[in-house]
């Protein structure tokens, strides 16, 4: 999985004006937390987190805070109810030793057989939650549907990928063909033409 740096500076807490302060300066208020680490308060530029949050990819996150580096990933975003634009940043530490929990994109290849046939592909989920070390977890999911047929479905329990596991639910559906108004008509032509009597 890629990784980015991200500088950050060290705030005060306590006060309403310090947090307004951080923000008028086009900053966003953020704290990093986790096993091992003290809980640290600090702001990033507002137009740098936008790296990381206007991207459907996950990223592995060094966060520079004035000379000290932490591996973190994204936990959590609060954003300004009329602005939509960020307010608090939540980052988890993470160690490049123990397993971290992440989403990762799924990308979906292939030509399906059902599609072919005249099916239309649904597409449900467009991430699962995976768990690895920081060195197995990949950019993306690669879902191959060539061989998925007219009715049929993938869901995240009939995936498995090398180095990491699948912790989103197994019966999370990925993407399924489902068979469209012209499929039923052509068939019920189909089987109307078969039972014709002969002349």
């Amino acid at each position: 999985m890629k990784q980015i740096t991200i500088e950050g500076k060290l705030r005060t807490t306590g006060r309403k004006a310090d947090v307004n302060s951080v923000r008028r300066s086009q900053r966003v208020p953020c704290v990093l937390y986790g096993q091992g680490v003290e809980n640290i308060s600090f702001s990033i530029d507002a137009k740098e987190l936008k790296t990381i949050t206007d991207t459907p990819y996950s990223h592995i996150i060094n966060l520079n805070i004035e000379g000290t580096g932490h591996l973190a990933v994204l936990h959590d975003v609060q954003y300004h109810p009329v602005t939509d634009e960020a307010s608090h940043v939540d980052f988890l530490a993470v160690s490049e030793t123990k397993p971290v929990v992440i989403n990762v994109p799924i990308k979906i290849t292939g030509n399906s057989e059902g599609v072919k046939q005249g099916g239309k592909l649904l597409v449900s989920a467009r991430k699962l939650r995976v768990s690895g070390l920081i060195e197995n977890l990949p950019d993306e999911l690669v879902v191959d549907i060539t061989t998925l047929q007219l009715g049929k479905q993938i869901a995240a329990g009939d995936l498995n990928y090398e180095g990491i596991q699948i912790v989103s639910p197994k019966s999370t559906i990925i993407c399924a063909v489902r068979m469209t108004r012209a499929v039923v008509v052509d068939d019920s032509a189909a089987a109307a033409t078969t039972a014709a009597p002969q002349a």
